[in-house]
């Protein structure tokens, strides 16, 4: 794919997404790191009902702690993998407090090591909480980058690291949000809605559903 079309692209998405944020309802850097770890393999809507009951109890990671492994499993019994991410996020809240003091650091390096945070969850924080141009490329964005030829690779690495290097630079801080949400309602993984896509004509998919 060529610079022009890929700007052409971002820029028409950019258009029908003008306010491209994330659907992970927060308050705080902290909140918004708790959201980020329980929302592995679990949609934002599982965790937003989640969430919604247990920040106005326990949102800070002193308060977490306090509220120890066993009753944070009660509040987020409904997410996938729930027994692990309660043991992960008392861990990490630990850490906070311990070398941190009590703040979510906004380094890469601070963030991967904190208990259950990896790669993804830390670009998420560097992009959505302290306004890096990161990508966090989830199952959306690697489905949009190699469907539509905006960013093609075999692993999430290489699409990431494709999309750092080709993303406009007048769309990289709104690059990972515009992609996903995209992916989420449009370019879905099933049977996409080509019919209804702002860059039907710009997109390089072969197998094009037009409705």
């Amino acid at each position: 794919m060529n610079k022009l079309k890929r700007a052409a692209i971002f820029d028409r998405l950019q258009e029908a997404i003008p306010n491209p944020v994330t659907e992970l309802v927060y308050a705080s850097p902290f909140e918004l790191l708790i959201a980020v770890v329980l929302s592995a393999q679990a949609t934002d809507k599982s965790v937003n009902k989640a969430t919604a009951l247990l920040f106005p109890q326990a949102n800070t990671p002193a308060a977490l702690l306090a509220l120890g492994v066993d009753r944070l499993k009660e509040y987020i019994k409904t997410i996938g993998l729930y027994n692990s991410k309660a043991e992960h996020i008392v861990s990490l809240c630990r850490m906070l407090m311990d070398k941190h003091q009590g703040q979510v650091p906004q380094t890469r390096e601070a963030l991967e090591a904190l208990p259950g945070v990896g790669r993804k969850t830390a670009n998420v924080m560097l992009n959505t909480a302290f306004g890096h141009p990161t990508i966090a490329v989830d199952t959306h964005i690697f489905r949009v980058a190699n469907r539509t030829a905006i960013a093609p690779g075999k692993t999430v690495l290489a699409v990431e690291k494709k999309l750092e290097s080709t993303v406009p630079s007048a769309h990289k801080l709104n690059a990972h949000h515009l992609l996903i949400l995209h992916g989420r309602y449009i370019c879905v993984a099933r049977k996409p809605r080509c019919g209804s896509c702002c860059i039907a004509d710009l997109c390089e998919y072969p197998d094009k559903i037009i409705e």
